[in-house]
């Protein structure tokens, strides 16, 4: 499946530009605010099978509490590119030596409703590899093997209304956890990119 995912994925050396690619949606719900740039790291743990990793957002955060979400944040000023920003910001919410994460290109970007632009970066990490949740950050963090995403019975589909608008909205849900909003966005547009010839 290693090679499936890879085929998928933006190559390392053609980065994804805004405008994210619901940009049409997100301009009908929020306007044309200008967007943040945010980046998230899509960390792919290949042992016996491929796992991907998640966190649980703290439940006192202002933003997201008690979310699932992929570790990242905001750019930084200083970030020299998205790379930059999802290496640094999974360093700080859960430990990961960015020298133990092999990067192996994009997903396409992805607006929020909170205003962001996302760039996931696809990356191998390391199979020797522990995790260290910054405690007021991150409750959790736990894997899902990639399989469970590909099974397209584990997709729940439903509609939600934002502000008087519909929304066609798709989750996950594993072993207890509910895995929604832009984090199941962003795992609908790989899926979708997996399974372009």
């Amino acid at each position: 499946m290693m090679q499936t995912l890879q085929r998928a994925l933006r190559p390392l050396s053609q980065p994804p530009l805004p405008p994210g690619w619901n940009h049409a949606e997100m301009t009908e719900l929020i306007g044309e605010v200008e967007r943040r740039s945010a980046a998230v790291l899509i960390g792919v743990r290949d042992e016996q099978q491929l796992r991907m990793v998640f966190t649980v957002r703290t439940d006192h955060l202002s933003s997201h509490a008690g979310q699932v979400a992929f570790p990242g944040g905001s750019a930084d000023p200083t970030d020299a590119d998205a790379l930059t920003t999802a290496l640094r910001e999974t360093e700080e919410e859960i430990g990961l030596n960015p020298t133990l994460v092999t990067p192996l290109g994009y997903l396409d970007c992805f607006e929020t409703i909170s205003g962001f632009c996302i760039t996931p970066v696809v990356a191998r990490i390391d199979a020797e590899a522990r995790f260290h949740p910054a405690p007021d950050e991150v409750a959790e963090v736990f894997e899902v093997p990639l399989a469970f995403f590909v099974d397209p019975s584990n997709v729940k589909r439903y509609t939600m209304n934002f502000r008087g608008h519909r929304r066609e909205m798709v989750e996950f849900q594993y072993e207890g956890r509910r895995i929604w909003g832009a984090t199941a966005a962003i795992l609908m547009n790989l899926l979708q990119r997996m399974e372009q010839p």
